[in-house]
């Protein structure tokens, strides 16, 4: 929706647009793609050839698959056979493939990276070869958090254009129309795929979404709406449902292809709970609904290596959102400073791609201290804290030393 939001704003040319869809979940076989959700029919349009990505590299899986060196040339040349010579590429996630790889295989023209959600706020995941980040033009991003600018490519001088909310909302409003019928609830719950990344257990994003029901249970909601992952299937919400039967809470579940936006437009629930899903963020700021996170800290602490992708969006959902408790309890975060922070977290993260940020990075953390955005050992390898003194060695453990030699 972004893409054709930039689309519909004339950020692109006309005429002789391909797009190339990849269906990027674990087992893309049985998971529905992009171009086959009837809400793909409002978008259709802005396209003058649509192509599967995967149907190309098949068997071969989108996520892993990458070429050889020796073989780069002589696909990239299949490749523009297939599509025509690009004048532009546009693509999203370009430091992971499958973006990565086609900007490897198509190497004669300007690329362009759009981003739809908080991640572009976060640094550069992997480092980019200079013959694809010299390439890159510029980032296409939505405005989530007004005043916050994007780390996202930041390191190679591409600068930042925001879309407007009119044209995102207007594309939502035409995929609200012709997505699947979402059932009316008082409040969403919204699913990710945690488990599946990672990031927290099976049963740890289970009972996240137990508070979150239980939460808006003790808040007299009693229609709740699942959204659940695109990747994710089904299983929270069968998860969920003793949970609901037992708080008398009518639990429906949002078809798998409507995009949560889609949701919100159609209904306009009293309350939209989640972990750090980007919808909530476009649920409060660009629909203007309640909105509540929880499991942000236990995410924050799993989230391994430090510098993984998720830690910024994570980081602005805490510091900004309030918090629901499975009590029923909304409370606000603490007031934060949040340029300061993100770009705190995004040193700590890539410090290498950053140098310019310690200062503030330093100054954040000498007047917050480290507690739950940083780790104690990433500020003591970077010299953002001292380390602790070793403790003295004892006598005995001196005498054995000596006598091991």
């Amino acid at each position: 929706m972004t893409l054709a939001a930039a689309i519909d704003e004339g950020r692109f040319r006309d005429g002789g647009r391909v797009l190339l869809v990849s269906n990027n979940a674990a087992i893309p076989e049985v998971t529905p793609a992009l171009d086959e959700a009837p809400g793909f029919a409002a978008l259709r349009d802005r396209f003058d050839r649509v192509l599967s990505w995967n149907e190309i590299i098949a068997p071969l899986h989108p996520s892993d698959w990458k070429p050889r060196s020796i073989e780069t040339p002589m696909l990239g040349r299949l490749l523009r056979d297939l599509i025509g010579e690009p004048d532009e590429l546009v693509l999203e996630s370009i430091a992971v493939s499958p973006s990565r790889t086609l900007a490897g295989l198509v190497k004669d023209c300007p690329i362009t990276v759009y981003s739809d959600g908080l991640m572009s706020y976060g640094p550069t995941r992997d480092p980019l070869p200079h013959e694809i980040a010299g390439r890159i033009a510029r980032l296409l991003h939505l405005d989530l958090v007004p005043g916050l600018a994007p780390l996202l490519l930041a390191e190679h001088g591409v600068p930042a254009e925001a879309l407007t909310d009119a044209s995102f909302a207007r594309v939502v409003g035409r995929v609200t129309e012709a997505a699947e019928a979402v059932p009316r609830a008082e409040a969403v719950v919204l699913g990710q795929y945690l488990s599946a990344l990672g990031l927290v257990t099976a049963a740890e994003e289970a009972a996240l979404h137990e508070r979150m029901l239980r939460g808006l249970a003790a808040r007299g909601h009693r229609t709740v709406l699942f959204k659940p992952h695109p990747a994710a299937g089904r299983r929270h919400a069968r998860e969920l449902r003793p949970v609901a039967a037992e708080l008398g809470v009518d639990l429906l579940v949002a078809p798998e292809t409507t995009p949560a936006e889609a949701c919100f437009a159609a209904h306009r629930p009293e309350l939209v709970a989640g972990c750090f899903s980007t919808a909530l963020v476009t649920a409060r700021r660009l629909f203007g609904l309640p909105v509540a996170a929880t499991g942000t800290d236990l995410v924050l602490e799993r989230l391994t290596p430090y510098e993984n992708g998720n830690r910024i969006p994570a980081t602005i959902v805490d510091a900004t959102l309030p918090r629901l408790e499975a009590d029923g309890t909304v409370t606000e975060p603490p007031a934060a400073d949040l340029t300061a922070l993100v770009a705190a977290v995004g040193y700590c993260m890539q410090s290498g791609a950053h140098p310019g940020l310690r200062e503030t990075a330093a100054a954040y953390v000498g007047a917050h201290g480290p507690a739950r955005y940083f780790k104690k050992r990433r500020l003591e390898s970077l010299g953002l804290i001292e380390r602790p003194a070793p403790a003295p060695a004892r006598p005995q453990a001196r005498l054995r030393r000596l006598l091991s030699r």
